[in-house]
């Protein structure tokens, strides 16, 4: 006998606290590319013309920056892993790049200063930076696979545009089996209307919080064990070496 249709949605599953050995931080495409005045994508625009040509854009931009300059010390702070995605072709003509990239007309070479992540939320020296030639991060690099491999199942996305790589990102991610939870007030795209209709639209693949809230939520928990040259965090099973006395295998909960 077949099984009858059902709609019961579980929607509370995704409102799930972060915990710090299980969660991730990425940052989308905070770039001098597309987030400096001098970035290939505005230097044609003299820079006194910058501030009319697109207000909203260069008012809320910087305090999404400044937002995000929080949550990596707040993250740090709990040893939650950071990753950070870049536009970035493989090659310094784009030949790499997708087709939808070809057709929009820009092109990031391979180690261009376009390609840096902007100084403000720069990475430190071993947290990864994945150059992306597509408009989701989950189409063009291994962030998945990354991912698994340190344990995480909740990611944080932050960054811009919140209407397009941010957006792509969250339903990717979602259909790849990660809990997702989007910074509202740390993402920002080209006007008000386009940053709160995507909002909306995508708040049913995430729960959404504003960097104030979420760093509330993990003010008052521990920092996740460190990793060890194992490979595997401080404690695990797996990371106790064969022979060790059972007295240092830490205790079933």
């Amino acid at each position: 006998m077949a099984a009858d249709s059902c709609f019961k949605p579980r929607t509370h599953l995704r409102e799930v606290p972060l915990e710090p050995a299980e969660a991730a931080l990425v940052v989308i495409d905070v770039q001098n590319f597309c987030c400096h005045p001098e970035g290939a994508e505005w230097r044609h625009i003299p820079r006194a013309e910058l501030p009319a040509k697109e207000a909203y854009f260069w008012e809320e931009m910087p305090k999404a920056v400044s937002n995000i300059a929080a949550l990596l010390k707040g993250f740090r702070e709990k040893r939650i892993e950071v990753l950070y995605t870049t536009i970035e072709s493989l090659t310094r003509d784009g030949r790499d790049r997708s087709l939808d990239y070809k057709i929009s007309g820009f092109n990031v070479p391979r180690g261009s200063w376009d390609g840096k992540v902007l100084d403000e939320v720069a990475p430190l020296e071993d947290e990864i930076v994945l150059p992306k030639t597509s408009c989701s991060v989950f189409v063009s690099t291994n962030l998945p696979y990354i991912l698994r491999n340190l344990g995480v199942r909740q990611v944080v996305l932050v960054g811009g545009l919140t209407d397009q790589c941010v957006e792509s990102a969250i339903r990717d991610a979602c259909d790849m089996g990660f809990l997702v939870t989007q910074v509202t007030d740390a993402c920002y795209t080209i006007s008000q209307d386009r940053h709160d209709f995507s909002m909306r639209g995508i708040k049913g693949f995430c729960r959404q919080r504003t960097a104030a809230q979420l760093l509330q939520e993990l003010a008052p928990l521990p920092a996740a064990p460190r990793w060890e040259a194992s490979g595997f965090r401080e404690g695990a099973p797996e990371a106790i070496e064969e022979g060790e006395p059972c007295a240092k295998r830490p205790k079933a909960a």
